[in-house]
């Protein structure tokens, strides 16, 4: 579920905000924040600022909570760090709700914080916080059944649980494959489905996948595709005895 929820959630935060010079800066970094990675540092630090003030408005605290998911995944370098920044980005996500409680986004950034951590903290606080984290989900695609990234998040939740904690590989599948005829072009979403074709036993179909990553032309995320998606699929391929 981390390399799924990292890679979702650098995706998203280019699709709903416009908002202060902060927010549309932390929108383009996003796409290529592989160019400059100490760039989330100054623009955590600067968001952190902006977010203190009780006049922060719905898209500087959906700046923060990205931020922070951002600074956890690609800049932090001990669990305590990590699991302040998870912390920090679901309170701002919190905050936001409490500010605007029909917003896709904010229930979704809410949850993919807490999800993450709670699978910093381990295994079981990751179980023992899944309701919360379905329950985001879920709350956003009923507030907007098209936003692409809830289903990313509901795939990768259904892929990664037990079956005795609610995971389902049908709902799995089923919530990628919608996410894509959203988002054709979302790699990490394939991704997502080639994991759970294989989990299945589906593995030609999980093949065609792995290989419409690599092939794909024109990414929604080309920072992400390139750093995260890529390498993940080239390694599945590895495995199956393909190391085109």
């Amino acid at each position: 579920m981390r390399a799924l929820l990292t890679a979702l959630a650098l995706l998203v935060v280019g699709t709903a905000w416009a908002g202060s010079p902060l927010v549309r800066e932390l929108q383009a970094l996003s796409t290529r924040y592989n160019e400059n990675p100490e760039k989330i540092d100054e623009l955590k630090a600067a968001l952190e600022k902006a977010g203190e003030s009780q006049a922060a408005d719905v898209d500087t605290l959906l700046a923060l909570a990205q931020v922070c998911f951002m600074y956890g995944d690609v800049r932090a370098t001990t669990e305590d760090e990590k699991l302040a920044a998870y912390d920090r980005g679901r309170q701002a996500a919190k905050r936001a709700i409490e500010l605007a409680p029909r917003s896709a986004p904010a229930q979704f950034w809410y949850g993919a914080n807490t999800g993450r951590w709670g699978q910093t903290k381990g295994i079981m606080r990751a179980l023992f916080l899944l309701p919360t984290v379905k329950e985001a989900m879920k709350t956003a695609l009923a507030l907007d059944p098209g936003y692409a990234p809830a289903y990313a998040l509901g795939g990768s939740i259904y892929y990664e649980v037990p079956s005795y904690a609610g995971g389902d590989l049908d709902r799995s599948e089923a919530m990628f494959r919608k996410g894509l005829e959203l988002d054709p072009r979302y790699t990490n979403m394939r991704l997502g489905l080639a994991r759970t074709l294989l989990k299945k036993g589906h593995t030609a179909d999980a093949r065609r996948e792995l290989e419409a990553v690599l092939g794909e032309k024109a990414p929604s995320n080309p920072a992400d595709w390139a750093v995260k998606d890529v390498p993940q699929a080239k390694a599945i391929l590895a495995t199956l005895g393909d190391h085109s």
